[in-house]
């Protein structure tokens, strides 16, 4: 069983317009600092992001904040964290996150979050990290991403391999056991120094 001691999430810098996300985003804030696992995240105190932290900061938790330098300017970062690092742009920013994370978690957002989630996943598959990566599926709102997902299998672009890499769970504390048994995958027969 994985010691997850520090967990990075990636969610939305909006609230969005459903109760029930901003409700599973103070849940999983709250369950991290319960369970003693710092929170890595994107520093923001606006939107998703905000509500998680501050649910974990409320209940004694580890928060560590890591924003560029351009974000930071814009006045959106939550000045009460544990520790803020500020990057010079936004791939130092993701390299910093993973460093510091013993896994990865998706809650509902737009685009940043996509982007985050993706990256992430393709370093896993690449082998670059054997971190657990967590898709908090909440209200069905990842239900057509996953349906893509099989589609990219049955059209033979991702192997089933690949796919069960992400693990998905609608509640929290099962998708953190997932990720506390999630094995590390095989390093891709494909990829060799003959071949890099």
């Amino acid at each position: 069983m994985r010691d997850l001691k520090s967990i990075c999430v990636f969610c939305g810098s909006s609230e969005g317009n459903d109760n029930t996300i901003i409700e599973a985003a103070t849940q999983l804030g709250k369950t991290l600092a319960d369970r003693k696992i710092s929170l890595v995240y994107g520093a923001a105190k606006i939107g998703i992001m905000g509500k998680v932290a501050q649910a974990a900061l409320d209940n004694s938790g580890k928060v560590i904040g890591i924003i560029p330098e351009f974000l930071k300017l814009k006045e959106v970062v939550h000045l009460g964290l544990t520790e803020i690092i500020t990057t010079q742009n936004m791939h130092d920013r993701k390299m910093l996150m993973q460093e510091k994370s013993d896994g990865f978690i998706a809650l509902p957002g737009g685009m940043g979050t996509f982007e985050e989630l993706f990256e992430i996943l393709t370093w896993l598959q690449l082998g670059l990290h054997s971190k657990p990566i967590g898709l908090l599926n909440v209200n069905s709102f990842y239900k057509d991403l996953i349906a893509m997902l099989e589609k990219m299998v049955s059209k033979g672009f991702l192997t089933m391999d690949n796919y069960q890499l992400l693990l998905v769970d609608e509640n929290v504390e099962s998708l953190l056991e997932k990720m506390q048994n999630f094995k590390d995958p095989q390093k891709p027969k494909w990829l060799n120094a003959e071949r890099t």
